[in-house]
């Protein structure tokens, strides 16, 4: 198993020094997904919820925390990121929405986080604007599908397609 890079020797958190890494061109893909009552993936459709256009705020809302994922999650590095995209699908089967999210930048350390923030506040700003109308949806899956760039190399989650 690999030994965790942000405790040192004496068990003390630290931040991964990447000052001596090379920088690639590194690209992460997540995805993520929201579920929730027929009558409320309608309403996001046909773009009715009161509060406004959900999937324009939740794309701007994941946009934006893919940038801010520095000042989130502790001992991230701050990225200045290149790219930042997030996509929704309806799913009327399964009464869900699926977000995707890709981020990239050429550095010296990965984006898999910033991609994964991305998802997750963008699944966080569909329940906040629907709310009021479904209280029983449900956030699932936020996973990592796809990471390039980087000594480790290239990872596709098993069963993903990107």
């Amino acid at each position: 198993m690999n030994e965790f890079s942000h405790v040192d020797g004496q068990g003390r958190v630290r931040m991964v020094d990447v000052g001596q890494k090379t920088s690639t061109k590194r690209v992460a893909v997540a995805k993520g997904t929201v579920f929730m009552s027929p009558d409320t993936l309608a309403a996001i459709g046909d773009e009715t919820v009161k509060k406004g256009n959900v999937l324009e705020t939740a794309r701007i809302a994941g946009i934006m925390a893919a940038k801010q994922t520095g000042s989130l999650i502790p001992m991230c590095h701050p990225l200045n990121i290149t790219h930042a995209r997030v996509d929704f699908f309806n799913d009327k089967k399964n009464s869900c929405i699926h977000i995707e999210a890709e981020v990239s930048l050429t550095g010296k350390t990965g984006v898999e986080m910033e991609a994964m923030t991305a998802v997750s506040v963008a699944a966080l700003t569909i329940y906040d604007m629907c709310k009021a109308h479904d209280k029983g949806m449900e956030i699932s899956n936020i996973h990592l599908a796809f990471k390039s760039g980087g000594k480790s190399g290239t990872y596709t989650a098993p069963g993903t397609s990107v």
